[in-house]
């Protein structure tokens, strides 16, 4: 039997329209952010990078629909509750993620400005995967793994300590160095580094102020700190 409150924390189905958007919104932005700025369909890194990413996440998609449902439909959907500090940052954060495509475009599929090794191009698909491994893992155990930060009172929101949270506090944010210093090394561009580079800084600061956000407001988090003392790199910090 389920009580009132558990009926009320049950999750709601996948958003259709806001996925069907996003199924539209990948291809036309790959097509206009990737190929457009290359000045070619023939920028074979481009195609290599569209054929893994989209494979990977393939993957990924259909292991978190089968161990984790809940957190497919969570981040299928906007909800209320995000933190003012949140969006704002997210206001200079995406900009920056959706530069890295264009700009890797420009600089190795039109002007080939510094042109990388493939063995380069390796080094950063090893990463990228490696992100989107330690992410998945993260998002597999973890059903409050939302886009943006809130305290999830309509999910029962309450500390995940198991998996990568049983090492450090912020895994999905440990991935996302890996992503996004991947992204620009598997398209072959130097120049692409540069809006990566600037996410790093606006990814230790959310975590600061997530961590901060979680101390004061969730229900055992204080005392998981004291279990697991380090947000994002074991023994440094």
């Amino acid at each position: 039997m389920t009580s009132p409150n558990d009926k009320d924390q049950q999750p709601e189905g996948i958003d259709r329209r806001r996925l069907l958007l996003v199924l539209v919104i990948v291809p036309v932005y790959l097509a206009l952010f990737m190929f457009l700025p290359a000045g070619t369909w023939a920028w074979m890194k481009g195609w290599l990078f569209i054929s893994a990413f989209l494979g990977v996440m393939v993957v990924v998609a259909l292991y978190l629909w089968r161990v984790n449902p809940e957190v497919v439909v969570a981040r299928s959907r906007s909800h209320k509750g995000t933190k003012r500090w949140d969006k704002i940052l997210l206001w200079f954060f995406l900009p920056a993620v959706y530069a890295i495509v264009p700009v890797a475009a420009l600089d190795d599929g039109r002007f080939q400005c510094f042109p990388l090794p493939w063995w380069v191009c390796g080094i950063g698909y090893v990463l990228l995967i490696a992100g989107l491994a330690g992410m998945t893992w993260a998002e597999s155990v973890n059903k409050f793994f939302e886009p943006t930060v809130r305290i999830q009172t309509d999910r029962g929101h309450r500390v995940i300590d198991t998996g990568p949270y049983a090492i450090v506090r912020h895994p999905g944010y440990v991935s996302g160095f890996l992503v996004f210093i991947g992204m620009p090394l598997s398209l072959g561009s130097l120049w692409a580094l540069i809006p990566a580079i600037l996410l790093c800084p606006l990814l230790v600061l959310r975590t600061i102020w997530e961590d901060q956000t979680l101390r004061e407001e969730l229900a055992g988090y204080q005392g998981y700190t004291q279990r697991v003392r380090y947000r994002l790199i074991p023994g440094v910090w």
